[in-house]
């Protein structure tokens, strides 16, 4: 478990189409965490979160929202976790060679790779997934399986970590998975306080919620 004086930097992909909630959700969970309920909005968060896409500018979600991001793949900072979500863009972006060469060189360089939805998939198109546990959308988990017989796709399970590498299933999944980010660098006592300040429910239940 870290310490209180250490920071984390996360590395968020945008592409065209993804689902808004996706990283939302993680973006919310990250930057609102704090050790200190009474200094929670006079101090940041101790994750700084990066948002990077193929290039700068304007992205528009599957929701037809527009995000800016403030990095592109070729001049964003070091970070230490890539958090990948997914949404209907990664139909599209699972081939694209540059997204996923993009992928594949930054994990080798982070400490944790964490994938929310769909972005499974872009993880499982980088190689990352060979040998592992993961899982994604219950809609894609066939998907997963075909595209990627070598791993073990669990069906069963809201969050799957193996190693250092973390996948949840669909949408809202994100923020179960950023909260178990929170939990893992720096305990549950400040993950519960951080679900308890968004009044979301925070559940030690793993199961899919179907």
């Amino acid at each position: 478990m870290e310490n209180k004086s250490t920071k984390k930097k996360v590395g968020m992909l945008l592409f065209p189409n993804i689902e808004l909630l996706d990283f939302c959700g993680p973006y919310e969970v990250l930057s609102t965490f704090h050790f200190d309920e009474n200094k929670r909005m006079l101090e940041p968060s101790p994750f700084e979160i990066y948002l990077i896409a193929e290039n700068e500018g304007m992205i528009k979600t599957r929701a037809g929202l527009q995000v800016a991001a403030e990095y592109s793949l070729d001049n964003h900072p070091p970070f230490d976790i890539l958090l990948v979500p997914g949404g209907w863009g990664t139909r599209k972006e699972i081939n694209n060679k540059k997204i996923i060469n993009w992928i594949k060189k930054i994990a080798q360089k982070v400490e944790l790779i964490t994938a929310v939805c769909t972005g499974s998939m872009l993880l499982g198109k980088a190689g990352l997934l060979k040998g592992k546990h993961a899982t994604t959308h219950w809609q894609s988990l066939s998907w997963m399986k075909e595209e990627f017989p070598e791993t073990i796709v669990e069906d069963a399970y809201h969050i799957v970590e193996d190693g250092n590498v973390i996948t949840s299933a669909g949408i809202s999944a994100g923020i179960d998975m950023a909260l178990r980010v929170v939990q893992k660098y720096y305990g549950e006592e400040v993950a519960r306080n951080t679900a308890r300040y968004m009044e979301y429910y925070y559940s030690t239940d793993n199961k899919r919620r179907l």
